[in-house]
């Protein structure tokens, strides 16, 4: 709407106006003089100007979140190839979603093996969200490759390749895939003026409880795995509990309403991020507003089902995979029925065997 169409659109409103209280008189009542009537024109100006101006600041507002965004984000071929074989979609799992996210932790050590895997399995309501960790010294078979740890996959052919050997794992189609630097949690975290961090386990600089922590402090939460009584598993337990915190801070009132905290935590969060080609700028916000209502208590963990540690024929520390509590859960994640997943066959204590 242009500025000269408000204009006549407030002038007819004040005329009409005007001109029915011209054309019912009340008993006792005097007519408006002519300076009121300005008056009374004048306001409502006043009050049209604001509300476009208004506007105009709210739309430019977006935009730059759109453009930030879209200049940050980068795409790649993450997924595999069209003649990959895939799992079909089942029709019981409705348009609940199955998103892969890889995090790589730059130290300079270890880089072509991914650190933190992940799946996050958003309800077909938006109401829920489950995430699963994948231990990385998990032993699983990868296309061409035989049976090696895991994250062994991201070295051999990058995520396209974890997608495949994860979607022969647990059976179900992984639709997109986003990469992201340790780095950027950092700055997410910072951008949002630190998170609050459920500690269930105690460590050199944390004690069990709830403990607000800034993006160093994080990083060095989610690396520890030496003082944690299951090791990797621990520490991917670690590194979920901060993701729910980061990702509950974002979609808060305090930043959501907050115009230079969202710009900070949204160029934060995108700075270091990339994601597969079909995950377009338009999809990752109507994803995130879908799911605006999301709260801690819609937010699960899990860690992938496993029965114990082991060592490899070439004489590898590894984590064993329970294949029947694997067929339970692929169950749950076809179905779209992860409220009613349960394991009682990981170990919640020690490494068994």
């Amino acid at each position: 709407m242009s500025r000269y169409h408000s204009r006549v659109t407030l002038d007819d409103l004040a005329r009409m106006a005007q001109e029915q209280e011209a054309s019912e008189p009340r008993p006792g009542r005097r007519r408006r003089p002519p300076r009121r009537r300005r008056a009374l024109r004048i306001v409502a100006w006043t009050v049209g100007v604001l509300v476009i101006v208004g506007i105009g600041l709210v739309a430019a507002f977006g935009l730059y979140l759109n453009h930030t965004v879209e200049a940050n984000v980068k795409h790649a071929d993450l997924l595999p190839t069209a003649g990959a074989p895939a799992p079909t979609k089942s029709a019981a799992a409705k348009n609940s979603i199955n998103m892969l996210m890889i995090g790589s932790d730059s130290r300079g050590t270890d880089q072509g093996r991914s650190d933190v895997i992940i799946l996050a399995h958003i309800s077909d309501d938006r109401k829920r969200v489950d995430l699963i960790h994948f231990p990385r010294d998990m032993y699983v078979s990868i296309p061409g490759h035989g049976k090696d740890k895991i994250n062994a996959a991201y070295a051999y052919g990058g995520p396209p390749l974890l997608v495949e050997t994860l979607q022969n794992l647990i059976s179900v189609p992984i639709e997109h895939v986003a990469v992201i630097d340790f780095s950027g949690f950092k700055a997410m975290t910072d951008a949002v003026g630190g998170v609050d961090v459920n500690v269930t386990q105690a460590s050199p600089g944390f004690p069990v409880g709830r403990m607000h922590m800034n993006g160093e402090q994080g990083l060095t939460f989610v690396r520890d795995r030496h003082d944690l009584s299951q090791g990797d598993i621990s520490r991917g337990q670690r590194q979920e509990a901060f993701i729910k915190a980061v990702m509950l801070k974002g979609l808060s009132k305090d930043t959501l309403l907050n115009p230079l905290r969202l710009a900070s935590f949204l160029d934060a969060a995108t700075s270091n991020m990339t994601v597969d080609q079909d995950f377009s700028t338009s999809r990752m916000r109507s994803l995130a507003l879908s799911m605006r209502d999301v709260r801690g208590g819609d937010i699960h963990f899990w860690t992938a089902p496993w029965t114990g540690v082991g060592t490899s024929p070439a004489g590898a520390s590894i984590v064993k995979v329970s294949y029947p509590q694997m067929k339970v859960l692929s169950q749950a994640l076809t179905t779209d029925s992860m409220g009613g997943y349960s394991d009682p066959v990981s170990p919640t204590h020690g490494f068994s065997k």
